[in-house]
């Protein structure tokens, strides 16, 4: 008997590290993705979860960064945070949380890239798949602009995502292709700033 609850208590202790070591892995969209995934199916509690920890971990993200949007993430947490009472009560509505996330979202893409930016050629060069991963982000939120918006973002990103492709060449051509990513990224961080 002894041996079966030390077993059993083995295994809850490792299924929480589990569960908690989950939720440290996941990153700022990913908690926030399940705050609105939630909030969709009606789980209330699960929701408000999701958003603290989404927010927690917004905050932290743009506390280290040296990004040019670090103030809107701040702020942006701040919005977030005041969501989470609605959400424990049930009064959440599920579309002005996903508004909500994805102006996050895009405002995460456009800090990470401008971080990056920040480093000069050195920021840039074999960072391809991260520029694409944080570009796919701001697309995926661009859907609460006004067409205008939308419509220049859409163009800037497709430039930005054929000049990023050759970040991660050796030699002269991944430099060309730094120096033709960063005036796209550029604009794409000063359009999210502006526009958020």
């Amino acid at each position: 008997m002894k041996n079966y609850m030390l077993s059993l208590t083995t295994a809850f202790c490792l299924l929480f590290l589990t569960h908690v070591s989950f939720a440290q892995d996941m990153s700022v969209e990913g908690l926030l993705d399940k705050a609105v995934a939630l909030s969709q199916k009606g789980d209330d509690a699960g929701t408000a979860e999701a958003l603290t920890k989404g927010t927690a971990a917004l905050e932290s993200e743009a506390k280290g960064s040296t990004g040019t949007l670090k103030d809107k993430l701040l702020s942006k947490a701040g919005d977030l945070k005041s969501l989470i009472p609605l959400a424990s009560g049930g009064k959440l509505q599920s579309g002005i949380l996903g508004k909500a996330v994805s102006a996050v979202k895009m405002l995460v893409g456009a800090n990470r890239i401008s971080s990056l930016l920040g480093k000069g050629e050195s920021g840039l060069l074999g960072n391809a798949s991260s520029l694409t991963s944080n570009l796919g982000l701001i697309k995926a939120g661009s859907s609460i602009l006004g067409s205008d918006s939308q419509s220049k973002l859409g163009g800037l990103l497709g430039e930005a995502t054929k000049a990023v492709g050759g970040l991660d060449k050796k030699g002269m051509a991944g430099k060309l292709a730094a120096t033709a990513s960063s005036k796209s990224l550029g604009s794409i961080v000063s359009l999210v700033g502006s526009a958020i």
